[in-house]
């Protein structure tokens, strides 16, 4: 996708605060309020803007995150899919990575407690994971979505 300034000007602001009105996020950037609405429908049709959601703070005090390095057994496509697939069936991997290095993939898994995550190791890392490295997380130090922006100049 190509963006100029105002749409990298949008998506930025978008990524501080989605709730802002076209109104003045148009006048903060220097376009008008349809002239931001015409420009956020299109970057959601390009599949710019996956998603508009809300994040939340700690609701739970049982939940633990755990940090989660896995190494397969066998490589190759359907093993590689298959897992994928397993992830992204279960709502506690909150994210997952193919990675390159000593391991295959590396899950952020958010569990009710550490039996809750035990149980997920069970089911999820089966007969196809060679080891699993695991890592409790003792505090949020910083959690970010925002994706940094190149900014041309305005022309």
């Amino acid at each position: 996708m190509d963006f100029d300034h105002f749409d990298l000007a949008l998506l930025d602001a978008l990524q501080r605060d989605c709730r802002v009105p076209a109104e003045i996020l148009g006048s903060r950037i220097g376009l008008s309020a349809t002239a931001v609405q015409r420009r956020i429908r299109r970057l959601r049709e390009d599949g710019a803007i996956a998603a508009e959601v809300a994040v939340l703070g700690p609701v739970d005090p049982s939940l633990v995150t755990v940090i989660v390095d896995v190494a397969l057994k066998q490589g190759g496509t359907a093993a590689i899919d298959c897992f994928r697939r397993a992830t992204q069936a279960r709502t506690e991997v909150q994210q997952c990575w193919y990675v390159t290095g000593e391991y295959d993939f590396v899950l952020v898994v958010l569990a009710r407690g550490i039996a809750e995550f035990e149980r997920f190791t069970r089911e999820v890392l089966d007969a196809n994971v060679a080891r699993f490295r695991s890592t409790v997380v003792l505090d949020e130090v910083k959690r970010s979505l925002r994706i940094p922006l190149r900014r041309d100049p305005p022309v």
